[in-house]
């Protein structure tokens, strides 16, 4: 296959995990397994939080994909699917795990106007003390701060001021 038909199928897999993500958050993590991703809203006792299990269970697509394209004889594809993958969980990582929430400590002040809303609507998302009632699901994109504000006003539940999230 050639790389840069490679490189732009990695790319669109990177672009359609962020549904993926959304998908999975919304329904997933703020669903039937909201006893591992609960860990996230709430502080944190130590370097790992029964939520980080997502990052493994994302992981494993992206090794299948890779093996499926590498060495099982499936279509080249496959591996840059499984790259596109991995790409999305390192920008995940890099923004919702070390920017948002500074698990590595850093100087970093968002100052553009995307990094600024990206930033503030994760922060609006921690801002309910349960599973439903919450807002911005997604981690790359998000609806404008004042849509987000306006509907948590809306829904009017268990609000918290965020302490670190």
């Amino acid at each position: 296959m050639n790389i840069w038909i490679g490189l732009l199928v990695a790319l669109a897999a990177t672009l359609a995990m962020e549904g993926v993500a959304y998908v999975a958050h919304r329904w997933v993590m703020h669903g039937f397994l909201w006893s591992l991703h609960k860990s996230h809203h709430e502080p944190r006792t130590g370097l790992f939080e029964k939520n980080d299990w997502f990052a493994f269970m994302f992981a494993l697509p992206s090794i299948a994909c890779i093996y499926l394209g590498v060495e099982a004889g499936w279509h080249p594809a496959w591996m840059w699917v499984g790259i596109g993958i991995a790409g999305y969980g390192a920008i995940y990582f890099g923004f919702h795990d070390v920017i948002v929430h500074r698990r590595i400590a850093h100087g970093y002040v968002p100052k553009s106007a995307y990094m600024k809303r990206i930033v503030q609507a994760h922060r609006l998302h921690h801002v309910v003390n349960s599973k439903h009632g919450t807002v911005s699901f997604g981690f790359l994109w998000a609806p404008p701060v004042r849509v987000l504000k306006a509907e948590l006003e809306r829904r009017g539940g268990d609000i918290r001021v965020p302490t670190g999230a």
